[in-house]
């Protein structure tokens, strides 16, 4: 596999565990934020602290990838791989349950 892929998985999965860790504080600032009862100020605050959280620890920057390929499009997201390497791996018999329909 290429470096430059290899670093996309890489880079993808670090994003990923960094929202993971960061998830719950994500949804409470935006539970604030989203709390017209409270006053201004406060959700000012909260928007502040929204802000200074890391870019990568937001679920929109997480990219799904193939795990085999890092292929970017065409990734079946319920096995992480791309649609290339999934159709090639089925024909193979290498994926349990999955055959190639004929009738």
């Amino acid at each position: 596999m290429e470096v430059r892929r290899e670093n996309s998985n890489i880079h993808d999965n670090q994003r990923r565990q960094l929202a993971a860790k960061y998830e719950l504080k994500h949804k409470l600032f935006k539970a604030f934020l989203r709390d017209p009862d409270l006053p201004a100020e406060a959700r000012e605050q909260m928007q502040l602290k929204l802000a200074k959280l890391p870019r990568n620890s937001s679920f929109t920057r997480i990219r799904n990838r193939c795990i085999f390929t890092g292929r970017p499009r065409g990734v079946y997201q319920l096995f992480r791989m791309s649609r290339i390497v999934f159709r090639e791996l089925a024909s193979r018999g290498a994926l349990n349950g999955i055959k190639k329909a004929s009738w």
